[in-house]
């Protein structure tokens, strides 16, 4: 039997090494030379890059609708806090800088989070949906994504009406598991978030219009059942493109997906061990 981590051995043990996580992450970022984003402006800037707008309540597995309905409430209290942030040459994005830690006297509720590869409510959940929006935005634009945490490994829940590549989600977790990205360009950018009854929507802007523009591909998705076990193989690709002659510039491998599948697979098209690579 392997040897438990201390963060394993008890919910005291667990919450101790939260804090430690926790003021590490303050502490690097106080003697860090990063300039964080801070400033929002009500003017939209002239250039629209991308839009995107994501279902709110959305089927997952067997997770209960309250909580989807939760979600809303957790995603409707974060745009605000998001919405006009502008991004300036040398800034960089921190989404928890802007948000805060999501507590239940700031008004968050329980949601639908990931602990340990399983699915349990928790106070703040489904804030990943508004990191998996911003990164898919970004994604679309010249700036550098310089913290991404993932879901590694496994895939939980079958699609249902999926608009972006699989692999491409994010994983946040106050304040140590972040998503940021930096501003290495000499143009100003702006993120425009805000909720719908039914979506969460939004934009990123520019204070000019790039010349270039990006396409995310998913190229050999398939499934593998390997060890008794199915799972979910394929790459994702970020293309970038030269707007003037539409020549093809670069082709990035952005995620090597190899994901173990956790719902029923009987409805899946599923290739035997014998094809499965190795």
């Amino acid at each position: 039997m392997s040897r438990k981590l201390f963060c394993q051995i008890s919910p005291t043990t667990y919450k101790i090494s939260v804090l430690k996580c926790r003021m590490v992450r303050k502490a690097k970022d106080l003697f860090s030379h990063s300039r964080f984003s801070k400033i929002k402006q009500e003017e939209l800037l002239p250039v629209v890059i991308y839009k995107h707008n994501s279902l709110i309540r959305r089927k997952l597995g067997n997770t209960e609708p309250k909580l989807q309905d939760n979600k809303a409430v957790n995603l409707g209290l974060c745009a605000p806090k998001i919405n006009g942030i502008l991004i300036r040459p040398g800034e960089t994005f921190s989404f928890w800088k802007l948000v805060g830690n999501p507590t239940a006297s700031k008004g968050f509720k329980e949601g639908v989070t990931l602990f340990k590869n399983r699915v349990k409510a928790g106070i703040g959940g489904g804030l990943c949906q508004f990191t998996n929006l911003i990164h898919w935005m970004i994604l679309h634009t010249p700036l550098t994504i310089v913290e991404h945490h993932h879901h590694d490994g496994i895939d939980l829940f079958p699609d249902y009406n999926r608009q972006v590549p699989f692999g491409t989600g994010t994983s946040i977790l106050y304040n140590y598991l972040d998503y940021r990205f930096k501003n290495e360009t000499d143009v100003t950018y702006q993120l425009v978030t805000y909720v719908t009854e039914t979506h969460l929507c939004g934009e990123i802007r520019a204070s000019e219009a790039p010349a270039l523009k990006y396409h995310i591909k998913t190229e050999n998705e398939h499934f593998v059942r390997k060890g008794g076990a199915v799972y979910r193989k394929g790459k994702v690709f970020r293309i970038c493109i030269d707007k003037t002659t539409g020549n093809e510039l670069l082709r990035e491998l952005i995620r090597d997906n190899n994901a173990k599948v956790m719902y029923n697979t009987d409805n899946l098209v599923i290739e035997n061990d014998l094809n499965a690579e190795e």
